[in-house]
């Protein structure tokens, strides 16, 4: 086996493994881990040893940069936590590679094993070393062009079938299913993104998931759980359409519609347009409609209020030519 595509073996179990490579800082510290080869279960073991002998050869140094790269072989178990920085960008690569999808792994303790990094374009360096090393940098045109903990997904992982503007905004990590473009101000986090073809201007933060045909316009926004403290996971369903520069904290279902620049929170206070005088419903917070299906979300443009009223037939139709 050479150095090429990936070959997976599918199984059932909760155990995924990786072969590849280790860039090491001059500390020790493990920069990062890249997977060429991985896959579900256990690889035959002919198959391990010659993809270990293979992509062994390419491990060495580079003193422009102060690492050395060191050969990665792991098997590691979904539900556990996560125990080391190979480990965690094993798992990374198993959602960029559609192995598993967002939620259906541990990511327990992935950010205290995820070093700060010097993103270059000459590959990852430990953030003191890029300072010290500045000369010889600029002398290689070695440029920094991050320091995160989360490097670019196209930098370890091409995803078939997929557009994508600016590498930049997609984190490895993110889960993107083949038809899915993201545009130029698109943004993907990890353990997020696309369950089919969609259509992506607007930001997918971690946890969320979009269903097939759906489109995040431009400046959307989609909560996510880090920074706010919420617990729920906010997903979207298939021919869904959140508008341009709307927003949501809640779950929306298939042939969902919010209208552009409508922000709506879990909190947020809807009228349920057609309801009866009587009805003691008749207003509600949107966290009560997350996750149905056949929703438009407007606001009503003399009143103010946001209203909800049910939608018939199917939601939005992507552009087939912008999505084969």
């Amino acid at each position: 086996m050479g150095p090429g595509p990936y070959r997976r073996k599918m199984s059932t179990t909760r155990t995924v493994w990786g072969i590849g490579l280790s860039t090491i800082a001059s500390d020790g510290t493990a920069l990062d881990a890249w997977y060429p080869e991985l896959g579900l279960g256990a690889p035959e073991p002919d198959d391990a040893a010659a993809a270990a002998s293979s992509w062994g050869a390419f491990a060495d140094g580079d003193e422009r940069r102060g690492v050395t790269v060191e050969l990665v072989q792991l098997s590691i178990d979904l539900d556990a936590p996560v125990a080391s920085t190979a480990d965690a960008y094993l798992r990374l690569h198993a959602l960029s590679h559609l192995l598993v999808r967002p939620n259906e792994l541990s990511l327990d303790g992935i950010f205290a094993h995820l070093p700060t990094v010097a993103w270059t374009n000459a590959g990852p360096m430990h953030p003191a070393d890029a300072a010290l090393l500045r000369p010889v940098l600029q002398r290689h045109g070695i440029q920094v062009q991050g320091l995160d903990k989360f490097p670019r997904l196209t930098d370890y992982v091409q995803p078939a079938g997929v557009r994508i503007a600016d590498a930049s905004r997609v984190r490895l990590g993110a889960h993107l299913s083949p038809g899915t473009t993201v545009m130029h101000e698109g943004f993907v986090n990890f353990n997020a993104g696309t369950l089919g073809a969609s259509m992506v201007e607007g930001r997918i933060s971690q946890g969320v998931v979009v269903g097939d045909g759906s489109d995040i316009g431009g400046g959307a926004s989609i909560m996510g759980t880090l920074s706010g403290g919420g617990q729920h996971r906010v997903s979207i369903g298939a021919r869904t359409l959140l508008g341009a520069n709307a927003g949501i904290g809640i779950s929306l279902g298939d042939d969902c519609v919010v209208e552009a620049g409508l922000y709506l929170t879990a909190g947020t206070k809807v009228v349920v347009a057609g309801a009866t005088a009587d009805d003691a419903r008749q207003t509600v917070k949107a966290a009560e409609l997350s996750g149905r299906s056949g929703l438009l979300f407007r606001r009503n443009s003399l009143s103010g209020a946001v209203e909800v009223v049910q939608r018939s037939g199917h939601g939005v139709t992507l552009n087939e030519m912008l999505h084969a």
